[in-house]
């Protein structure tokens, strides 16, 4: 598909008002997408597993009015009016509105909740940005009832693409890949889709259980960490470390291969801190407790043999991986050891989910 197969010919319904709710998930990266071009498409290909407790519920009410040269919304997060969402709501408008083009025929109330905190490190904007997406294409498909459910989530990923990257990554579930890659049959730079292949059930009930190490605000956002890799000294080779990682996973994630997953995960944690450190201007998002809480999994899985692993988004939080079936034991090991090194002790329990649904 291209960018133009999204854009709609005419709609056979009109529609005066109305509202729409979404839960969608937040998402967390096995192979890493760091790195951009114009338009939001990634640099390498990438894959995640959708999660299940970290999620965004969006609702979005609309209210037909005269036709303006300007978009007209209020953004709210938990029921408090937020003006500085405005201009990133606003760059997402501009950018979709060739593919929605009733967006200035209404005024928009945008009302959000996470379960978790905002800007932390858990991907708010991938949960917040799919959310929305699936509200905007619940007013196109009442204006389309013939628009298949196929469709429906396809155009919700490249439209939740333009406002997040990583939010095309979470229409869907378990596994979502995003990015054109030669080995895996229907990637894309313009949406996410399911994976494809076979997958050992070792991971299909992945837990994680994300520690919240730092729940401040990030000192550097991801589009200005993405922005620092033109021209990075080592974004070649970065790029390629990406996708030959996604070429391995193809046979780690059929085979169950669990210690060669952990260790494409945890390098490709590592690799990502490791771009952000070494750009110009450089930056450190992980804290000290990072780095304590890193070197105590490394020791417990050494000691134990139990699968433990780890990976990081671009923040400070860790994010501790491993099969349903040692949920137990490392638990315990994780409010023993771990939890102390979490800001006020603060952890959640999440573990792999299905996608974005309707409320």
């Amino acid at each position: 598909m291209n960018e133009q197969q999204f854009i709609p010919t005419k709609y056979s319904n009109t529609i005066d008002s109305g509202k729409f709710t979404w839960s969608s998930p937040s998402n967390i990266a096995i192979v890493k997408y760091w790195g951009k071009k114009k338009d939001q498409i990634p640099e390498n290909s990438s894959i995640s597993f959708t999660l299940e407790t970290c999620k965004t519920m969006t609702s979005l009410s609309f209210t037909k009015r005269k036709l303006s040269s300007n978009f007209s919304y209020d953004v709210f997060l938990d029921n408090e009016k937020k003006e500085d969402f405005k201009p990133k709501i606003e760059t997402f408008f501009k950018r979709i509105e060739v593919y929605l083009p009733f967006l200035k025929n209404y005024h928009f109330v945008i009302e959000t909740t996470n379960t978790f905190p905002h800007s932390s490190g858990i991907a708010s904007s991938a949960s917040g940005m799919s959310a929305l997406a699936m509200c905007l294409m619940s007013i196109e498909k009442q204006a389309n009832p013939g628009m298949t459910t196929h469709y429906f989530n396809q155009k919700a990923s490249f439209l939740a693409r333009l406002g997040s990257g990583s939010a095309c990554r979470s229409i869907e579930g378990d596994l979502i890949v995003w990015g054109k890659h030669g080995m895996i049959d229907g990637s894309s730079n313009l949406f996410g889709i399911k994976y494809p292949y076979d997958v050992h059930p070792v991971f299909k009930n992945y837990q994680d259980t994300i520690l919240l190490v730092d729940k401040g605000e990030k000192q550097v956002s991801s589009t200005v960490g993405h922005d620092l890799m033109h021209g990075h000294a080592f974004a070649n080779q970065r790029f390629k470390q990406a996708n030959d990682n996604m070429a391995k996973l193809i046979g780690v994630l059929k085979n169950g291969d669990v210690d060669a997953f952990i260790e494409i995960m945890e390098s490709e944690a590592l690799s990502l801190h490791a771009m952000m450190m070494t750009s110009i201007p450089y930056f450190i998002l992980m804290k000290p407790n990072t780095l304590e809480i890193i070197n105590k999994i490394w020791l417990f899985r050494q000691n134990t043999g139990l699968p433990i692993s780890f990976t990081l988004d671009a923040g400070a939080n860790v994010h501790v991986l491993y099969p349903e079936k040692h949920m137990k034991q490392i638990l315990e090991f994780i409010k023993n050891e771990l939890v102390a090194y979490c800001q006020n002790g603060h952890y959640i329990c999440d573990k792999i989910g299905f996608g974005a649904k309707q409320l």
